[in-house]
Parts: C-alpha cells; structure tokens; sequence
C-alpha cells in the first residue's frame, strides 16, 4: 500500500494559498485603479 506524501500536498496546498493571494492582490490593484472613475463597482462589493 503506497503511503501518503504528505510534503507533497503540503507544497500544492502552499502554492494554490499563493495563486489565490496572488489574484486577490490583482483584483485590488484592478478595483482602486477603476475606482477614482467608476463608483458603481464599490455599490455592489458592501453586499
């Protein structure tokens, strides 16, 4: 019975934490450079 690669999954789960991060940040810079002229996306983020 193979045994369980714990290493591994700890590293895939790492790299997906900072993919994820990675897009949030993105998705910030995206929304505060839009934001100066477009107030409609701040609307529907508070729900």
């Amino acid at each position: 019975m193979a045994r369980t690669n714990y290493s591994f999954e700890k590293r895939q789960k790492e790299i997906a934490k900072k993919k994820k991060q990675e897009e949030k940040l993105k998705r910030r810079r995206e929304k505060s450079g839009q934001g100066a002229g477009n107030s409609k996306g701040a609307e529907g983020e508070g729900e």
